[in-house]
């Protein structure tokens, strides 16, 4: 299995994976559908920072903590997370062969940055890695004390916020995460084998305006039973 950076999920990482708290996301790299920027574009349009919703025809829904621990089993309750803004990058290789349990850990701290920070925050560069997790990945033992699904959740929201407020173009954040929920949520959206899904990247245009037209007729009968409104 390989993250979105390349990098192998060794299975002798595992331990510090759980340890961590992060061992379901770091199953779910691989096995993610690829993302559907026309639908996703379409939902964010929807989003009001000054309620953190999407305005529907039917009302108000949003994503919420239930929905990231149910998805992508990320702890929601214990510590907030924080940390400087500083930009890193590193390329990481992979562990080798008969490496001593020092070594793996050490390999397994870098996998468990860039699974931080290119699956829940990344940016709109999409190939660097903040230092603020580097702290975090210094102290595993640490790490499942502290609410990886708030921070996500809460990182979801300052992105799809910038994207309202200063008319960003590219749009950054766990994306997957807000597919997820709206294949979740509307079952109209939802495909058929979603580790295969392949939307492709043809046509962006008439899609994302096909897609406002299908928002457009939601009603509220349409939301799945597992509904989230505001």
């Amino acid at each position: 299995m390989r993250c979105q950076q390349g990098m192998r999920l060794d299975e002798r990482y595992v331990p510090y994976l759980q340890m961590a708290g992060l061992y379901h996301l770091a199953r779910l790299n691989d096995r993610w559908f690829r993302l559907d920027e026309p639908l996703v574009s379409a939902f964010v349009e929807r989003w009001r920072p000054e309620t953190h919703t999407f305005h529907m025809p039917f009302g108000e829904c949003t994503i919420t903590l239930q929905d990231v621990a149910y998805q992508l089993g990320l702890p929601v309750d214990g510590h907030y997370v924080s940390g400087c803004l500083t930009d890193f990058h590193e390329t990481f290789g992979e562990c080798p062969e008969g490496a001593d349990e020092a070594t793996v850990r050490r390999f397994a701290r870098a996998y468990i940055m860039v699974l931080l920070g290119t699956q829940l925050f990344a940016d709109k560069s999409g190939n660097r890695i903040h230092i603020r997790w580097l702290p975090y990945v210094a102290r595993l033992e640490e790490m499942g004390g502290y609410s990886w699904g708030s921070a996500a959740l809460a990182w979801l929201y300052r992105c799809m916020c910038r994207v309202a407020n200063r008319h960003v173009v590219k749009l950054a954040g766990p994306l997957q995460l807000l597919q997820s929920w709206i294949f979740w949520q509307f079952s109209s959206f939802r495909p058929d084998g979603w580790s295969d899904y392949n939307p492709g990247v043809s046509e962006k245009g008439p899609r994302v305006q096909m897609t406002r037209l299908r928002i457009h007729m939601l009603q509220a009968r349409d939301v799945s039973m597992h509904k989230t409104f505001a």
